[in-house]
């Protein structure tokens, strides 16, 4: 990645915002709803992936595809104060937290969790228990989104080795 400033106007705004609706679409595609050759484009998103702009492109899946059925949102409180790079150490041994972020407040992280159902996500919290310095957990059960193109709505983990990747209907809608 490349540290030197760069400007970004408004062809670039409307190049990520066109690959953040489609990541498939093609420069050409873009190029022509945007007034720029399949060249230009190109060229362009070039520099936003050399400059940091754009960090990656993925795939949204459909959670329960994966056999992910069930999504919880966690509150973690420490003793003392746990630092965030320990915090992220234990984080990092749960494929099933799919975010992890130190936030404000009274909680000192809050994890996005998936897992296959009701039990499988009761293990991931006994596991997260016990850790040395974790004092408690707040966890509060996802019903449905209400915005189901959200990010938060995909997976981008891919889902724990012996997890089912079963059908049937998406939490998510």
């Amino acid at each position: 990645m490349n540290s030197r400033p760069s400007s970004f106007d408004e062809l670039d705004r409307k190049i990520v915002t066109a690959l953040m609706a489609n990541a498939r679409t093609s420069f050409a595609e873009i190029g022509a709803g945007i007034g720029l050759s399949a060249t230009a484009v190109k060229r362009r998103v070039d520099r936003l992936r050399e400059t940091g702009v754009i960090t990656g492109f993925t795939a949204t899946v459909r959670p329960s595809a994966l056999g992910w059925r069930t999504e919880a949102y966690v509150e973690v409180y420490c003793e003392g104060a746990a630092p965030p790079r320990r915090l992220a150490e234990v984080v990092r041994n749960h494929p099933e937290i799919t975010a992890a972020m130190t936030v404000t407040g009274g909680a000192d992280a809050l994890l996005h969790v998936r897992a296959r159902d009701v039990e499988h996500f009761e293990e991931v919290l006994e596991r997260i228990r016990v850790e040395p310095f974790i004092r408690k957990t707040i966890s509060v059960m996802v019903l449905s989104h209400l915005i189901p193109d959200s990010p938060e709505a995909g997976a981008s983990h891919p889902v724990p080795d012996g997890a089912p990747a079963r059908s049937g209907p998406a939490l998510n809608g």
